[in-house]
């Protein structure tokens, strides 16, 4: 019996990986956010002003306000600080001690010194100063006196001298002359760049026009029926199907 149950030789089996109709949307399960009240309101329709009652608020301290036992001084008005002159004695001041300007005899200008009168140069003995321990000062026995023979003296006049080098390779009887070399050798300039230069000219490659090689769309691509930007559109409405999406269809003719 269990085997007249299936048809053909398909059997159930678990999925290898996720199928898409199992995370299907809910459907018009969901309902539309409602016209009254503050929170989740309709955004397409009129909302009405809404008014709050709060909480009372708590008194930080207890003496937050003098009150009324606080006592006005008797100059102040409702005007302001009353404008009677009001007097006040004080202790009486001190004396200043008045400048005391100097008399002739506080001066002294026997005692004026150099800053007034010119003196003679006067010299001052004083002890010897102590010399550094590193301060060796050389002997007459380590100068050295230059010397007089040869070309490089100081302060005498040498004789000629004359020196014996090697025999030079350039411009002697035994130079080798076919090292020199050959006119072929040298790079001919071009006569351009020290005469007159006429003009050149080249031929290059045909230019093709420039274009746009891009595919265009011809009037029958387009459908302007189908465009609803610009025009209003009516409500469209669709009705999903009742049954699941893996129902198999109904097979009547079953081959033997």
């Amino acid at each position: 019996m269990s085997t007249d149950m299936w048809v053909g030789s398909w059997r159930p089996h678990k999925a290898r990986g996720p199928i898409a109709a199992f995370y299907n949307s809910p459907g018009p399960k969901y309902a539309l956010p409602g016209a009254t009240g503050i929170q989740f309101h309709d955004p397409r329709k009129y909302k009405a002003p809404a008014f709050s009652f709060g909480t009372r608020h708590c008194s930080y301290s207890t003496d937050c306000s003098p009150g009324p036992g606080y006592l006005v001084q008797p100059n102040i008005t409702r005007t302001g600080k009353d404008g009677t002159p009001i007097y006040s004695l004080y202790g009486r001041p001190k004396d200043l001690n008045l400048f005391r300007t100097p008399g002739p005899g506080r001066y002294s200008p026997e005692k004026s010194g150099k800053s007034a009168h010119y003196s003679a140069p006067a010299y001052s003995l004083s002890a010897r100063s102590k010399g550094f321990r590193n301060d060796q000062t050389p002997g007459p026995a380590a100068y050295i006196l230059p010397s007089v023979l040869g070309p490089r003296t100081v302060n005498k006049t040498s004789a000629p001298n004359f020196i014996l080098t090697g025999r030079s390779t350039f411009g002697s009887f035994h130079e080798d002359l076919q090292k020199t070399p050959g006119p072929g050798t040298y790079r001919v300039i071009d006569p351009c760049a020290y005469k007159y230069k006429p003009p050149h000219y080249s031929m290059t490659g045909r230019n093709s026009m420039p274009g746009d090689t891009t595919r265009k769309p011809g009037p029958g691509a387009h459908s302007p029926e189908r465009v609803t930007i610009a025009s209003g559109k009516a409500p469209v409405y669709s009705f999903g199907i009742r049954h699941s999406e893996y129902m198999a269809p109904l097979i009547v003719d079953v081959l033997d």
